[in-house]
């Protein structure tokens, strides 16, 4: 691709007009077909312009469109960002859920003639100063100058704005009118939040949360918190966010056909939040396009996307990713439950044609988790890593920079390392044992001793959710690929649980709720009660009874584990009362 941002998407279905903007086409009807549109200005005007007008641009890391997501530390005030809100119906000024400032388009003004209405030039003049009286000072004027014979509503002036309305601290409202097509109806919108109703209603609804009780809303709130605003794509992090996902969220109760957009300042990322009506889901789709780095080392497939044009800038193997999603809901019995959100496809977007090709895997997990993990551990990674969404650590050339950089990974990669392959996982154990071992960790001085049992309890809060995660596939009786009997079923959890007992030195609750409601969900399963529990024992078989013992054993661990539960939690409360 020709190095000049303006040359962007010059062959799509809405042809741009060079660097003055505009488009051919301005009359867009559905919402598929808008959101494409505005995908391809957005990609235009707010990554591709100022990558290729700024040196220092700084391209997004894979690992940042991979949940769970962390908050960016560093804001780059001189990048875009917006937000905005599309429907997929005419808009009722009185009726809507949030304020904003109305435009007015020329067709309604036509429709409303017959009562004296302005003509189409007075409305003009207004739009474009409702428009201009919520810009800086010093671009007013040369807004009011370039757009003052223009119908601003209109989607081909659109791309033109732009510029301009990114300095605005408000979102851009976009909906049909009374013929159907699409248009801008406002400016300066607020997304109504009211997120400490949704956090508690969200909270109680997935059993995290007690009315009036403090203690397990003080204990649960970060993980609600953090669960809930994954549902939507991001992090805890700034309000324009916090208020998309919350209007969201209140937009898709109401059965709304809509687009929510933001753009951060720090993430550089385009997140999207939308429903357009052709599936019944009980999440609006997620998406984010932002521009990366194709790592060196794949050769093959920048041999292949450099042919077919695929790379923004060859030297630095950029490309233009869309990352798809997919939502989970809450479950207690999950071993992961704080996996709220995960990747469902990823999509290379052409730069000339807008053009997607679907199916490729930029994101090569595994192999890049391991050498990660193999360079922290060794001191040899290099690079910015976000510590207690607090603090940026810059590199791993001193213990305690290890340490921490350490903790971060478990922490990001935690889900993989509990849910991907047996192969892996053993890798993973391997590099990270050995390390534990090592005098490094062993003989860290006392000013690393929190840091160090910080570590060690992320170690191990990941080995005993490996171990569940094996107990809920035991459960499911599918395990390695092989269907069990109900006997291989009771006797692998039997010999699990038996293990997993004499390692609880490090006591995780969340752990222990999942654990229990896993094996709880074994014991009810009606067919084994029925068949081989509730018989008098002079009616089963051998094989019967072999069963009925196995299942007395797992009762009889089940009730220890809740023995360590109640004294573990009683031990806590007696902790917090002494405070």
């Amino acid at each position: 691709m020709e190095k000049v941002w303006s040359q962007a998407f010059k062959k799509s279905p809405f042809p741009f007009l060079g660097e003055r903007g505009g488009i051919v086409q301005s009359e867009i009807s559905t919402l598929g077909q808008f959101k494409q549109f505005l995908d391809l200005v957005h990609i235009r005007q707010c990554l591709l312009r100022p990558f290729f007008e700024k040196p220092e641009y700084p391209l997004v890391e894979n690992r940042d469109l991979i949940p769970p997501f962390e908050v960016e530390l560093w804001e780059y005030k001189d990048l875009p960002g917006f937000s905005l809100v599309a429907f997929d119906r005419p808009l009722e000024s009185f009726n809507e859920v949030f304020q904003y400032d109305i435009l007015e388009p020329f067709q309604n003004s036509a429709q409303r003639a017959e009562g004296g209405a302005p003509q189409d030039s007075q409305v003009s003049l207004r739009n474009v100063q409702t428009i201009a009286q919520r810009l800086p000072k010093k671009v007013q004027a040369s807004f009011r100058e370039a757009f003052r014979r223009y119908d601003v509503t209109s989607l081909g002036q659109y791309e033109r704005m732009l510029p301009y309305l990114l300095n605005m601290d408000r979102a851009q409202v976009f909906s049909q009118t009374a013929s159907g097509n699409f248009c801008m109806t406002g400016v300066f919108a607020s997304f109504p939040s009211d997120f400490d109703g949704e956090l508690k209603r969200f909270g109680m609804q997935i059993g995290k949360f007690r009315m009036g009780d403090n203690a397990m809303y003080e204990q649960n709130r970060q993980f609600v918190y953090q669960f809930l605003m994954e549902l939507y794509g991001f992090p805890m992090a700034s309000e324009r966010r916090t208020s998309s996902a919350v209007f969201s969220r209140r937009l898709h109760k109401y059965g709304e056909h809509f687009i929510v957009r933001t753009l951060g300042q720090s993430d550089r990322i385009i997140s999207t939040i939308w429903n357009d009506g052709t599936l019944a889901r009980r999440y609006p789709q997620v998406e984010k396009v932002a521009l990366v780095s194709i790592d060196a080392d794949r050769g093959d497939l920048l041999s292949t996307l450099s042919q077919g044009g695929w790379l923004v800038d060859e030297e630095r193997r950029v490309i233009i990713l869309r990352v798809r999603y997919k939502q989970h809901s809450f479950s207690a019995a999950n071993v992961r439950q704080d996996r709220a959100l995960s990747v469902a496809a990823q999509e290379l977007i052409h730069p000339v044609t807008g053009e997607t090709l679907q199916n490729v895997s930029i994101f090569r997990d595994s192999s890049t988790i391991l050498l990660h993990l193999n360079d922290i551990v060794r001191g040899e990674y290099l690079g910015k890593t976000i510590y207690n969404r607090s603090e940026v650590v810059e590199h791993t050339d001193t213990v305690e920079k290890r340490f921490k950089v350490l903790h971060a990974w478990l922490h990001k990669n935690q889900r993989r390392v509990i849910g991907y392959s047996e192969e892996f996982y053993n890798g993973v154990v391997r590099v990270l044992d050995d390390y534990m071992h090592t005098a490094e960790v062993m003989e860290a001085g006392p000013e690393l001793a929190e840091l160090r049992r910080s570590l060690r309890s992320a170690y191990a809060y990941i080995r005993q959710a490996r171990r569940l995660h094996e107990l809920s596939a035991i459960a499911s009786r599918q395990f390695k690929g092989e269907r069990l009997t109900y006997l291989q079923m009771l006797n692998k959890s039997v010999a699990l649980l038996h293990d997993l007992k004499f390692d609880l030195g490090n006591y995780f609750d969340r752990l222990m709720e999942s654990l229990i409601k896993t094996v709880e969900g074994m014991l009810d399963d009606r067919y084994l009660r029925r068949v081989y529990v509730e018989r008098e024992e002079s009616a089963l078989s051998a094989r019967g009874r072999k069963i009925r013992k196995a299942y007395n054993r797992l009762v009889g661990l089940l009730d220890e584990f809740k023995a360590i539960r109640k004294n573990r939690r009683s031990g806590a409360a007696n902790d917090t009362a002494r405070r």
